[in-house]
């Protein structure tokens, strides 16, 4: 066949569709498969059957991209202007600081996405196909369109293929649809399948045999499945910049404008008022732009990430792409899985009917803990009949079983169809002991499941001259071949009114998205029945028949316990999140609604795979700003949902564990994998691994993007409400004239942007979460971690206070040492002019002391998170206080630097600095919190109003 990707669905429907005969003559093949020679020729013309590797870009580009972007060409620049004026170790520090970012930045990179690696590691190694007319053993790569391939329980599916035969076979199709019950395939054609991956007739690539045997003969191969068109899809995605790395691109550019204009205009006012040299102008000039530059913003921002990925980790949540974190406090839709991720990936039965009495079981998973209850008391089956014969002929008629917790794998493990499964637990929960049960009745025959009939039967023997045949199904399938049904222990004849109470029933269950199955049974006795004596005459024309209608069982995947409250703080922090399931449209709505992800009484609209297949893109678009739920969508659907939503402005996570979840965890801003049930494949695509597959987790690690997000801003004002008490001094010196000697000098205004500032600075970036961060949208595209509300604060609140305070530190040492106003200011290169300056630069620090614990919450008192819990900021301030102390005490610095040492005086008044700082700041924020407090009310006045 060999379509594009394009048309592989209209094909595989055709094929589906053809009389096996027009399927071997389209493929130019037979039911001896192909010859050598021939299959030479395919494989040439159509290539291997193997996932395609995506041609990547050389590595060292990869790498050398680390070290060219804005901020490292920025700090790169800022190393040689701190070289050039005389800072030689300072400029190789910068330096350094732009090397490792970089090189973590690339072994992030590298260790990042390896999805097609990944895809073709699912592809069996080895199958049985049909060469020169016999069977032969060969690379799963071989396989070409038209080879007849065999397969049996547990192998795994290389190729597209079309059945030419089966026995009881059921297919594990989880990694296209994301569903984990096995699926029943069958020889028939079916001209009305529902949707994608519904054909009967068809096996795909990259499933694997749950139950059964058979042959098929291969349609497509390699990057032509429905597999590889799945993996085109994921290819194609090209990376993005995370909004992060996009707002660090706008912060560069606006500092880098900032930086040059301020070194502009000290370089003019530099040479046109104060008459200097146009060299030591220009170094001026230079000083100015290195103060301007934040070196430690990088290492802040990888440091923030980092501390942000340990917290994650231990809430259940591994990044894999530092800048992911922060893109997860962006996010303001989520598009989520339901099974598995919503729900618990265990079918439970909940639920269970019986003509007399409705009954709950109690308990969930595959643990028997729990019980059957009516009205809250509890019921056993040895005290009941029709329960026990319902629960009895439900674990009988089953092919699945519960492997009980071990050291090595500590959790209750289903072997089979989860489905079936449920049923042997509800079964122990009334009290039967399944062991028992097994050898009482043991199993001489199955009619197996087929999507024709929705029902399967087994006999088991009850003696040597009677047997028991149970049947489970479809509760209509059921009905329509049972006339009595059972009451107290009785069989009573089954009325047309009582078959519409069933269904009504029926219809209740499902309604709330409960999976529901009817079962019956059947007495043969030998002599009183017309069945034949031979087992091997037990067909379904002579045995589904003359049942005797018992009950329905109803079951589901229950939601995880934790989940509605994580959907609860999701509304609360303005997040959508919208079910992108595989499941059918009404399961899915009654889940939705469970766990508040549509309110209860909420219109919502439900649509389906074939439903979003006929709409266009505005369509689509409107829909998705409502109330709205996706059910049974195919993998190119869940990417177009994604890119729909990216194109409407929103950043979007996407959940997902399986194969057809790929592309759209790989389109999303960020994909987040299930880590105990997903795919290799969807883990590789994705940006976050939820180790406990559990979607609470998910708010956890939003809430620390947002701390990360909030912690570069704190950094950031740190950083800049220092550069006002730098610049002040200059403009002094410059708008005097002269008269006033310069109170800072280049060397100085560089050591408390490199040294003092540096240690503080990445404290905050390691800022716990500050309460209300949830309550509050996510932040908008077009706010910049820069906003005139922050520039504000900076210089007009904090910087002017310490450009203040460090100038009065200035003409306070003048004051005391030298009479001034009396006298005039002492001239440069006196030791007064020395001891001078070095206040002033002392004063700078005990500002910034300040500083680094008022920037540490926004609004909150930073006596309520603790005043001594973020250690690395105390950490940062006591560097801080010893470096201020070597520059000022140790003589080899006195020189480079230009100070002197201090008096006690001195010291007294830069002491007394961060108290009045600090109060001052903590009664601005005391005001802030009424004023909010006060619109938060009458808000909610008005909406009660």
């Amino acid at each position: 066949m060999q379509k594009s990707s394009g048309d592989e669905a209209q094909q595989i429907k055709a094929f589906s569709q053809a009389d096996i005969q027009e399927v071997y003559q389209q493929l130019g093949t037979s039911a001896q498969g192909l010859t050598s020679a021939e299959a030479k020729k395919r494989e040439e013309k159509y290539g291997e059957n193997v996932i395609q590797k995506k041609k990547q870009e050389p590595l060292i580009l990869r790498f050398l991209k680390n070290f060219t972007s804005l901020m490292a060409i920025l700090l790169w620049v800022g190393g040689a202007v701190a070289m050039f004026a005389g800072m030689m170790t300072m400029g190789i520090a910068i330096w350094l600081v732009n090397i490792i970012n970089g090189i973590f930045s690339f072994w992030q990179e590298f260790q990042a996405t390896k999805a097609t690696d990944a895809l073709s590691k699912m592809l069996p190694s080895y199958v049985r196909a049909m060469r020169d007319g016999k069977q032969q053993q060969i690379l799963a790569q071989d396989v070409v369109p038209g080879d007849v391939i065999a397969f049996e329980e547990g192998d795994n599916v290389a190729a597209d293929m079309r059945l030419i035969s089966s026995t009881d076979l059921k297919a594990d199709q989880a990694a296209l649809t994301g569903e984990s019950n096995p699926i029943a395939k069958s020889l028939k054609v079916d001209a009305n399948t529902k949707g994608r991956y519904d054909e009967n007739n068809i096996l795909y690539a990259g499933t694997s045999i749950s139950t059964g045997s058979g042959t098929g003969v291969v349609l497509s191969t390699g990057m032509n499945t429905e597999f590889g068109h799945i993996a085109q899809l994921t290819q194609s995605v090209k990376p993005k910049p995370s909004p992060l790395e996009k707002e660090l691109d706008v912060l560069t550019r606006q500092i880098s404008l900032l930086a040059i204009t301020m070194g502009v205009l000290f370089f003019v006012a530099a040479i046109f008022i104060v008459h200097y040299p146009w060299a030591q102008a220009f170094i001026f000039a230079l000083g100015m732009v290195v103060a301007f530059i934040p070196e430690g913003l990088l290492p802040t921002v990888t440091l923030s990430l980092a501390a942000a990925t340990n917290r994650m980790a231990k809430k259940h949540a591994l990044v894999k792409q530092l800048s992911s974190v922060e893109t997860l406090g962006s996010t303001n839709v989520i598009c989520s899985d339901k099974t598995g991720t919503l729900t618990q990936n265990q079918m439970t039965v909940q639920q269970l009917w019986l003509p007399k009495e409705s009954l709950t079981v109690t308990g969930l998973g595959y643990s028997p803990d729990g019980q059957v209850q009516a009205d809250g008391k509890q019921v056993e089956a040895k005290n009941d009949s029709d329960l026990n014969t319902l629960l009895t002929g439900a674990a009988l008629d089953s092919n699945a079983r519960v492997v009980a917790p071990t050291e090595k794998n500590p959790k209750y493990t289903v072997l089979g169809d989860p489905t079936e499964a449920c049923l042997g637990v509800a079964a122990q929960k009334s009290g039967i002991n399944l062991d028992d049960l097994h050898k009482q009745l043991p199993r001489v025959k199955e009619i197996p499941f087929d999507s024709d009939r929705k029902r399967m039967t087994t006999i088991q023997k009850v003696s040597d001259t009677e047997r028991v045949a149970y049947i489970k199904g479809a509760p209509s399938e059921v009905l329509a071949v049972s006339t009595a049904y059972l009451k107290d222990g009785q069989v009573q004849p089954l009325s047309d009114e009582l078959k519409n109470k069933i269904m009504a029933q029926n219809d209740s269950f499902a309604k709330e998205g409960l999976r529901v199955l009817g079962v019956g049974y059947r007495d043969i006795v030998k002599g009183k029945t017309d069945l034949p004596d031979s087992l091997d005459d037990y067909s379904i024309d002579n045995v589904e028949q003359q049942m005797v209608f018992v009950g329905l069982i109803a079951m589901s995947d229950p939601p995880r316990p934790e989940v509605a409250q994580a959907i609860k703080e999701c509304h609360e922090a303005s997040i959508k999140v919208i079910m992108v399931t595989g499941d059918y449209g009404l399961t899915a709505e009654s889940i939705s609604r469970k766990i508040g992800i549509i309110g209860p009484d909420e219109d919502c609209e439900v649509v389906t795979g074939p439903q979003l297949a006929k709409m266009n893109d505005k369509e689509l678009k409107d829909a998705l700003r409502g109330p709205i739920i996706f059910a049974r969508m195919a993998p190119e659907q869940k990417y177009r949902i994604v890119n729909a939503l990216q194109e409407m402005g929103n950043i979007v996570a996407v959940t997902g564990d399986g194969v057809n979840d790929a592309p759209a965890l790989k389109k999303a801003d960020i994909g987040i994998a299930m880590g105990k049930n997903g795919t290799d494949v969807a883990k590789e695509a994705a940006n976050m691994i939820l180790t406990d597959d559990n979607f609470a987790s998910i708010v956890s690690a939003i809430e620390e993007g947002r701390t990360v997000y909030s912690n570069i801003q704190k950094f950031l004002l740190y950083i800049l409400n220092s550069n006002a008490p730098e610049a002040a001094p200059s403009i002094a010196f410059l708008f005097s004239n002269g008269l006033i000697p310069l109170p800072l000098t280049v060397m100085q205004i560089l050591s408390v942007d490199l040294g003092t500032d540096m240690l503080p600075a990445l404290g905050l970036g390691t800022e716990q979460t500050e309460p209300g961060t949830m309550q509050k949208p996510p932040r908008s595209q077009k706010d910049h971690l820069i906003s005139k509300g922050l520039v504000a604060k900076a210089f007009g609140w904090y910087g002017l206070v310490a450009s203040l305070i460090s100038l009065g530190a200035y003409f306070f040492v003048n004051h005391v040492r030298g009479g001034w106003p009396n006298v005039a200011l002492a001239a440069s290169g006196t030791p007064i002019y020395r001891e001078a300056t070095t206040m002033t630069l002392a004063a700078i620090v005990f500002c910034q002391i300040a500083a680094a614990i008022n920037c540490r919450t926004k609004k909150i008192s930073v006596f309520k998170i603790g005043l001594f819990s973020n250690k690395r900021v105390w950490e940062g301030i006591i560097f801080e206080i010893c470096l201020i102390i070597a520059l000022i005490y140790i003589p080899f610095l006195q020189g480079i630097f230009n100070t002197a040492p201090l008096q006690w005086n001195e010291w007294l008044f830069l002491i007394c600095i961060p108290i009045p700082l600090v109060l001052i700041e903590e009664l601005r924020k005391y005001f802030v919190r009424r004023h909010d407090a006060r619109k938060k009310a009458e808000a909610i006045a008005n909406k009660a109003a």
